[in-house]
């Protein structure tokens, strides 16, 4: 027999081919195939085939040896840890990076740094590349993974090692080459840093870039996300409006040549180098689809087109007028003169609902930071106290931990609802959400909030 801790099932899909072999929670699988399982996907692989062997060990300490004909099926197990192995920490000390910049006395879940190739994969993260070994990249290329999002920040081997402070992370450059000869879809992320990786050193980071279309999918450039805890960090600088309308320069540039050479505009600027440069959004077409919402890129120009087409469609379906009620929607200071556009157009369909933005500022973290993710429960009851909020107040899913109703600082929705006396409704991030949450059409609220997540977050 095998001697291998296995991985523990945590539940049994009902009419599944688990359920039909008398597998259940608390079961080990030790191994299919003679093998020990390494991780999630390594899981997925040997399962995703016509018939397998797979060893497991009952809660009573007796194994079997199930033969299965699953002919390509899912088999219906859930595993207590959904990667089935140890999250990968992040071995770099960039200068940018935002988990370095918490205050103290916050969950420890939030000071763990991950840089793991295989939450790229299942939640979106962007990694470095630095702790990928070749086993790593090997499985990627097999498993046919795709895609792979890579925090490139420059190509300029050099200057990665120093804002990583990772030796090695020029060397790991050499990974996308790998990737790319094997043909695995890739995006890219540019955490730009004012007088660093700009200028030229953008200029360059793309144009190295561009090189691997079309397996390099979109690449986006965010600006460094600066909190008021830097103590003994790497001198930063945040951007202002001509070092914004500089990097804008070089990215439409590059946008308007690689559209006529490869029908892509490929590199994309967040909407936060936008509202710094006091310029208007770019059009949706230049957004290639929206492949780089998750940093930022483009989710303003987004609502403003779902706002209008759930606004059309209401018109046509919605019997009546909206009831009369006073709201308050509370979001971040980038945001805010977006979401007073498309309260306004809700306000002019349906004249009886009377809509007021705030700005919460962002004491917490400080003041340089503007987006709604950031905002925590203790600056919202702060700024939001004494206030006539209306009949209810919404908040954007942002705001809160993935999947629960907790603020960043641990504060909860119920906290905010006790101090502010006024309910509270959390609003997913399209416009039809927003329509629909503005007009009273969710009956039961989905707690199923896809919120932030504090791992490799910069500025969003």
């Amino acid at each position: 027999m095998m001697k291998t801790n296995g991985h523990v099932i945590k539940a049994v899909d009902p009419g599944s081919i688990a359920e039909a072999l008398e597998l259940a929670p608390g079961d080990r699988v030790l191994a299919i195939n003679g093998r020990e399982i390494e991780d999630i996907f390594d899981y997925q692989y040997q399962v995703n085939s016509k018939q397998l062997v797979m060893l497991v060990e009952k809660t009573d300490g007796d194994q079997w040896e199930l033969e299965i004909e699953n002919d390509y099926q899912d088999l219906g197990i859930t595993f207590e840890n959904g990667l089935m192995s140890d999250y990968r920490s992040c071995t770099n000390k960039c200068i940018f990076c935002f988990i370095d910049q918490m205050p103290p006395g916050m969950r420890e879940t939030l000071y763990f740094k991950d840089d793991d190739s295989r939450l790229s994969f299942l939640q979106g993260n962007y990694v470095t590349l630095t702790n990928m070994k070749d086993h790593d990249i090997r499985r990627i290329i097999d498993f046919k993974l795709a895609p792979i999002n890579i925090s490139v920040h420059t190509t300029n081997p050099e200057l990665r090692c120093r804002m990583l402070h990772n030796r090695f992370a020029g060397e790991a450059l050499k990974k996308i080459d790998t990737l790319y000869e094997a043909g695995i879809p890739m995006n890219g992320q540019i955490v730009l840093c004012r007088g660093i990786n700009d200028g030229a050193e953008l200029d360059r980071t793309i144009g190295d870039l561009a090189r691997y279309l079309p397996c390099m999918e979109s690449v986006s450039v965010v600006p460094v996300g600066l909190s008021k805890f830097r103590d003994g960090l790497y001198p930063l600088e945040p951007f202002d409006k001509a070092a914004a309308e500089s990097a804008l320069e070089i990215i439409e540039g590059w946008q308007e040549k690689l559209y006529a050479e490869h029908g892509v505009h490929f590199i994309h600027a967040s909407d936060e180098f936008y509202i710094l440069a006091e310029r208007d959004l770019p059009e949706e077409e230049r957004y290639d689809g929206y492949p780089q919402l998750e940093n930022g890129v483009g989710m303003l120009r987004l609502l403003d087109t779902e706002v209008d087409e759930a606004l059309d469609v209401i018109d046509e379906e919605f019997e009546g007028e909206a009831d009369p009620e006073r709201l308050t929607i509370a979001t971040g200071l980038l945001a805010a003169p977006y979401l007073e556009k498309q309260a306004a157009k809700i306000m002019e369909r349906h004249p009886k609902i009377r809509i007021q933005v705030i700005p919460i500022r962002n004491e917490f973290f400080g003041e340089l930071i503007t987006v709604a993710g950031l905002i925590t429960g203790q600056d919202l009851i702060k700024q939001l106290s004494g206030r006539d909020l209306g009949d209810r107040l919404l908040l954007p899913v942002c705001m809160f931990r993935s999947g629960e109703e907790t603020f960043l600082d641990d504060r909860t929705r119920e906290d905010v609802q006790t101090a502010l006396q006024v309910p509270v409704d959390i609003v997913k991030s399209s416009g039809q959400d927003l329509v629909d949450a503005v007009l009273g059409l969710i009956e039961e609220e989905d707690t199923d909030y896809e919120g932030y997540e504090l791992k490799e977050i910069y500025y969003e």
